[in-house]
């Protein structure tokens, strides 16, 4: 098997870099990242509902969601409004590909909780950024991600929150997966 390669541009960027894009998307505060279609069977309104879990512990984070309306796409926007979660995800719409690797480096964390995926390149992306990366237990995302992030079943709410949190709080686990995403991906 050959797998799939990530750009060179995917690397660990300088912090005057990520402050462009950070300014460009006004992120300027903690965020959990997911880069993908907005497609019912990419599992974002998982996604949602175990970020609203995580928000009770930390009410600086937020979720920012990049990507283009897809299948069923609906029922995304539709759980952020339900759970009261308006001001706390942000939705910025398709991110260009020059705009990523810094996107990716201002994460505090990427998670991927998608039900089936043929190889999951925002994966590898995000390790080779230096982002330490949850994802599912499912499809192709195992053998991808290997021992360099957390894999979670992505029917779980609470074993996503729980992970989730533990990322985010524990500096130690954080620089860990660093290290392995970015050995990994290369």
């Amino acid at each position: 098997v050959i797998y799939l390669g990530v750009d060179q541009r995917f690397r660990r960027l300088s912090d005057s870099e990520v402050a462009l894009v950070k300014q460009k998307y006004h992120l300027d505060f903690p965020f959990v990242l997911y880069i993908g279609n907005l497609a019912k069977h990419k599992n974002i309104t998982m996604l949602i509902r175990a970020f609203r879990d995580i928000r009770k512990d930390d009410s600086l984070c937020k979720l920012v969601i990049s990507g283009m309306k897809r299948w069923k796409y609906k029922e995304i926007f539709e759980a952020v409004d339900k759970l009261g979660l308006k001001e706390s995800v942000i939705f910025t719409g398709y991110i260009p590909d020059e705009d990523l690797p810094a996107l990716y480096n201002a994460a505090t964390l990427f998670v991927y909780p998608s039900l089936y995926e043929g190889f999951g390149l925002p994966i590898l992306e995000a390790m080779a950024c230096g982002c330490p990366v949850i994802a599912s237990n499912t499809s192709s995302l195992p053998e991808v991600v290997g021992d360099a992030g957390i894999l979670v079943d992505p029917n779980d709410v609470g074993a996503l929150s729980k992970a989730m949190n533990d990322v985010i709080s524990n500096d130690y686990l954080r620089e860990d997966l660093m290290r392995r995403g970015m050995e990994r991906a290369r």
